[in-house]
């Protein structure tokens, strides 16, 4: 394997495993409401600025991670009372996006107000983009593997709680059948408010992870992100955790392939040729096993 290719694959691991992070918040949201939430990407917009204000403060990066986790959780709280919770009717699913379209962009045009519409840089040390290992001749910084770290513990805990704990099976038992989980005495409004500060917290930790990674942030790197999160979401399979996952790394490395071989023009409309390509041949997605809300991984 040569130095380049190498390194783009890692740089493609690195960018799907936050593929991932933001495709399983559209996951879960779709698996338990069957709705999309169009305010998940400024959430992740949000989080990088929440970054840079935590820093300017005094906080290191890396305990700005519970900031982030905190703050960008009470969104999601506010996400789902405004924009998912009343709207249950027939009509609730076309409502449902379009108030929280809405709300994204309040979130979007407020951030813009604090900090600007133009980039702006993480003073975090320069050494951490530097000092790293050698993969195959290719130099890494330490910087990527923390990145993709972070990315895979985000994923395996929240196979844990979905698998292991009771908030997950709650979560499990209503995205299968809501009424049947009302009958048990499960509160289905609470599980709803877990899964949205779950999801959101999730996106800030991704947005948090892409401001690591670039060294700056931008207010519409959200709404890229959250772009091919919807596609990795489809590609996966719609509601399908594990789908999410491996569409997510899949997406990353092919787009990191493409840089490698003079293709990097054309990377950011892989995952589009993909997931036309993956609906044509399977419309189920690559893992997905219907729509049941299959929100295990």
């Amino acid at each position: 394997m040569s130095a380049e290719l190498a390194q783009q694959i890692v740089n493609g691991l690195v960018v799907g495993g936050m593929y991932a992070l933001i495709a399983l918040g559209f996951t879960l949201v779709f698996g338990l409401l069957d709705k999309l939430n169009f305010a998940h990407g400024e959430v992740v917009t949000l989080a990088g600025f929440i970054a840079i204000f935590s820093v300017n403060m005094g906080l290191s990066i890396w305990l700005t991670i519970p900031v982030v986790i905190i703050l960008t959780g009470a969104v999601g709280i506010i996400i789902e009372l405004l924009s998912f919770r009343r709207f249950t009717s027939k009509e609730g699913h076309s409502v449902s996006a379009l108030s929280s379209f809405a709300l994204g962009i309040v979130i979007l045009e407020m951030v813009r107000l604090q900090w600007g519409a133009t980039p702006v840089q993480l003073d975090i040390p320069k050494s951490i983009y530097i000092s790293g290992t050698v993969l195959f001749g290719a130099p890494i910084p330490w910087i990527k593997f923390a990145i993709f770290s972070i990315s895979i513990f985000l994923m395996i805990a929240l196979h844990l709680v979905m698998s292991r704990t009771k908030i997950g099976r709650s979560i499990r038992a209503v995205a299968e059948e809501p009424t049947s989980a009302r009958l048990l005495g499960i509160n289905t409004t609470l599980v709803t408010q877990y899964v949205f500060v779950i999801v959101s917290a999730m996106a800030g930790v991704a947005g948090l992870l892409i401001a690591m990674q670039n060294g700056i942030v931008t207010s519409d790197v959200g709404f890229t992100f959250a772009l091919k999160g919807i596609a990795v979401m489809a590609i996966g399979g719609m509601g399908d955790m594990r789908g999410a996952i491996v569409a997510g790394l899949l997406v990353g490395v092919l787009e990191g392939i493409a840089f490698s071989i003079g293709w990097g023009g054309i990377s950011d409309v892989i995952v589009w040729f993909l997931m036309i390509l993956v609906l044509l041949i399977r419309p189920a997605g690559i893992l997905g096993g219907g729509r049941q809300a299959e929100t295990r991984v």
